[in-house]
């Protein structure tokens, strides 16, 4: 955040009210499932089953009892490396293909018969697909290493380890003489692009209890939110908030960042909270990508952050939808008097956890974020970074406290 140009985050943070968020329980995994979680208000030492059924339900797929969904994401691994954790970042379209060809063949895995019974192949996003397993349970009580974990490094010593083990690398094994070869490969290679060698399976989940809405969380509010991934939709999906269609929206540097915003702006004349997910930065962090993930930021703020401000600082701060006619309840900012209940476009900027471009992968430790808009005064930030946050001693401990805040349903 310090080395990416970002004046209206920084105008936010000197208006606004700056600090840290921990979204991730302790002893938790610092994955985006969990983290999400707790942006969108809900606590995850709670609520959180696994990522595979969150991002199984946003593909449609219905878990009977005691079915196992697991991500199984297309990568490539080569001379014992894995070089891609999204095969070169292959496109859907590629995918569904391999995929397809996978499920056709399931029924080689052990003989004909665990593959032919137990077993199925969904297509997802990109590089993102879902395993689901019937009967499935010992898979839960085995370690999985996910594969943007290891970019780069050999993967002995990174395969499944425990009672369900045994599948789990069978598949993965059997998985590389399918793809071997196949028309898709073979024209990513003829086009000096990475093949997808095999599957890698990670975060396995069952069919999480009932979560309570997001309206019945926070006083009958509408959310909507616009994200690219399936996990995003599976949590608006689990969690009652209606997912907005927006072309051009994409996981990568080719998202259509001032399309998305104007969308979710627009989307505030029937709801209260609009979420924006975008996932830029992530994955050049995963790729080691310090120029793309400079370009994300930048662009998230060249081209979302002033629509909103923009929208803030109307007469009236915004369009007049739901969100507009209710008033909030007091809340306390540091250093600055309780809302006095004043209508107005409020705005909540975090990102759900730290991906370091030198890591390659997340960590457990908190983000900064601002809160701007009627009610939030400053507090001493002059720029948006983790620095800057932390100076201010203000800091949100377990993070999904911190949408009750914002929502002017609690003081700190």
């Amino acid at each position: 955040m310090e080395a990416a140009r970002t004046p209206n985050l920084d105008r936010l943070a000197r208006e606004g009210t700056v600090g840290l968020a921990d979204n991730v329980p302790e002893g938790m995994e610092a994955s985006s499932a969990v983290a999400c979680m707790s942006v969108m208000g809900f606590d995850p030492a709670v609520y959180y089953a696994g990522r595979g059924p969150i991002e199984a339900t946003a593909m449609g797929i219905e878990l009977e009892p005691g079915q196992v969904a697991m991500r199984c994401n297309l990568v490539t691994v080569l001379d014992g490396r894995l070089v891609s954790y999204s095969a070169g970042n292959i496109t859907s379209e590629e995918s569904a293909r391999l995929i397809a060809s996978l499920r056709e063949r399931l029924g080689e895995v052990g003989g004909g018969g665990p593959g032919r019974d137990r077993l199925n192949l969904y297509p997802g996003v990109g590089f993102r697909h879902i395993l689901t397993v019937r009967e499935g349970a010992d898979l839960l009580a085995t370690s999985f290493t996910p594969p943007h974990d290891i970019t780069g490094r050999p993967v002995a010593g990174s395969e499944p380890v425990g009672p369900g083990a045994g599948l789990a690398n069978d598949l993965m094994e059997w998985s590389k003489g399918v793809l071997a070869g196949h028309p898709v490969n073979e024209d990513r290679v003829a086009r000096g692009l990475l093949p997808a060698t095999q599957i890698w399976l990670f975060w396995p989940g069952m069919k999480p209890a009932g979560m309570p809405s997001f309206a019945e969380s926070y006083g009958g509010r509408r959310a909507a939110l616009t994200s690219s991934v399936d996990l995003l939709r599976g949590l608006a999906l689990q969690t009652g908030v209606d997912c907005l269609v927006i072309p051009g929206v994409t996981d990568g540097g080719d998202n259509d960042y001032e399309a998305q915003m104007a969308g979710a702006l627009e989307a505030l004349d029937d709801h209260d909270v609009v979420f924006v997910h975008v996932e830029a930065p992530d994955e050049a962090s995963h790729a080691g990508d310090i120029a793309g993930k400079l370009r994300a930021l930048e662009r998230i703020d060249a081209l979302m952050i002033p629509q909103a401000i923009a929208m803030g600082e109307r007469p009236g701060g915004a369009s007049a939808g739901p969100g507009r006619d209710r008033s909030p309840a007091p809340v306390e900012a540091p250093g600055g008097a309780p809302d006095d209940g004043s209508e107005g476009l409020r705005l909540l900027v975090m990102s759900d956890h730290p991906t370091p471009v030198e890591l390659k992968t997340h960590v457990a430790e908190p983000v900064p974020f601002v809160m701007w808009g009627p009610g939030f005064a400053a507090n001493g930030a002059e720029a948006f970074s983790e620095s800057e946050a932390r100076a201010t001693g203000f800091a949100v401990a377990p993070g999904h406290l911190l949408m009750s805040l914002f929502l002017g349903l609690r003081s700190r």
